[in-house]
């Protein structure tokens, strides 16, 4: 028996050569945590045989429709992003309803990002992400696949 049959091959960035995908997903009528988990899986790259957890080896990810967003339950009036400013008195509250108002886009972007690795390569990955009002975007030149 060979013993390294038995060892584990870790891919790099010169053994990843893979060609980066554009994608497009549509969020009309979808709701925000399942839709951005499947967002999160894509720019991570978790779904390609070769994924490795140290290489940004993932998708250009597209969201369209990023308005028709749903969210299920109480969480239009219960939920809220808290942060901390760093000085004392310095909690700010937004509820989510008035973030949507203010931008939807902002909605998606914080769930995914919630998803990822808190480190260099999450702050990699995040811009990998790129979402939109309405049908239309800016990479018909990448041309991008549709997923569902």
């Amino acid at each position: 028996m060979d013993p390294l049959s038995f060892k584990t091959t870790f891919f790099n960035n010169s053994t990843t050569k893979t060609k980066k995908m554009w994608v497009v997903m549509d969020a009309e009528n979808q709701y925000l945590g399942r839709f951005s988990s499947q967002v999160a899986l894509r720019i991570r790259g978790k779904h390609k045989s070769i994924f490795s957890p140290h290489v940004d080896c993932g998708d250009h990810v597209i969201v369209i429709n990023s308005e028709k967003i749903k969210l299920s339950g109480k969480k239009w009036i219960n939920k809220k992003y808290i942060r901390y400013t760093g000085f004392p008195g310095g909690r700010k509250i937004v509820s989510v309803k008035n973030l949507f108002k203010k931008d939807p886009r902002i909605l998606i972007y914080k769930a995914v990002k919630g998803m990822i690795p808190k480190n260099r390569l999450g702050r990699k990955i995040i811009k990998n992400l790129h979402v939109y009002y309405g049908s239309k975007h800016n990479y018909q030149s990448q041309k991008p696949v549709y997923l569902k």
